[in-house]
């Protein structure tokens, strides 16, 4: 049985908001190098992506608390800056 209540298992845009990343970030990801997902942390259910937290942590080479924490993050118009 599965607990879909899990925090470890993300929409793509929640993993993107997580993690500090532009909207579309997970799917483009997934789009150009679908590889660097680990082997099921990664699944499209109709239109929507669904994505693990070991999956983010592996593509964006970060933990979630370390992407909170990062230097540069996305403003509201997704453009870097330094904090």
């Amino acid at each position: 049985m599965f607990d879909l209540n899990n925090q470890d298992i993300m929409s793509s845009s929640e993993a993107a908001r997580r993690w500090h990343k532009a909207d579309d970030y997970v799917r483009q990801a997934y789009r150009k190098t679908p590889w660097k997902f680990p082997k099921g942390s990664i699944r499209k259910f109709g239109k929507q992506l669904v994505v693990t937290k070991r999956g983010m942590e592996v593509v964006t080479g970060m933990t979630e608390d370390e992407a909170a924490t990062e230097q540069h993050k996305f403003d509201n118009g997704n453009h870097r800056i330094a904090q």
